[in-house]
């Protein structure tokens, strides 16, 4: 089997659009009917809510937890409810890869410092969908394609079979649709 990868050379918003299309070729040519996203400010979220619109999709949105780095969370109220009004979901849940005072181990900084080593949209893709899953938004085993990024936007797209953090040695990676060339930047 042969699949294309595709490269960002640099980290720009500008990325998001090119992600979205090259997201959509791959849900119709695997019949993949969730996407999970990424979204701190919900700019990505409005983005793929239109952008996808026509496609049968269910977006699982994953902003945020609350009172991770600002008392008041960036995601906007008003887009949960217009998600979710539109049949899609969004979750709050624990960033599993920021616990480490929580569990007093220093574990989930180790995976997610491993994981960045792919790329900070890779690390992303993996906690989003493991926290999807324990959330019960995605069952164990499912094809679902996750989105990230570095910064603003979206740069990185994984097609993943989902796992729960209980279950973390049956997630999986299946495909490399996209991310960036993975130079050192401020956010990492």
């Amino acid at each position: 089997m042969e699949s294309k990868v595709v490269y960002f050379e640099g980290l720009s918003p500008e990325n998001t659009g090119i992600v979205f299309g090259l997201v959509k070729e791959k849900l119709a040519a695997l019949g993949i009917r969730k996407l999970v996203l990424a979204s701190t400010t919900g700019e990505t979220a409005r983005k793929a809510l239109d952008f996808f619109k026509d496609n049968k999709v269910k977006l699982i949105v994953v902003p945020h937890q609350f009172d991770f780095k600002r008392k008041e969370n960036l995601f906007p109220q008003e887009l949960v409810k217009t998600l979710r009004e539109s049949g899609h979901e969004v979750h709050f849940g624990t960033m599993l890869f920021h616990t480490d005072k929580l569990y007093d181990s220093n574990i989930p900084t180790l995976m997610a410092n491993l994981l960045r080593c792919f790329s900070q949209g890779v690390k992303v893709c993996f906690e989003i969908v493991l926290m999807s899953t324990d959330a019960g938004l995605l069952a164990s085993g499912e094809k679902v394609i996750a989105v990230a990024g570095t910064g603003r936007g979206s740069d990185t797209a994984l097609v993943m079979q989902a796992a729960s953090s209980q279950q973390v040695r049956n997630l999986r990676v299946n495909e490399i649709i996209c991310k960036p060339l993975n130079y050192l930047s401020k956010e990492e």
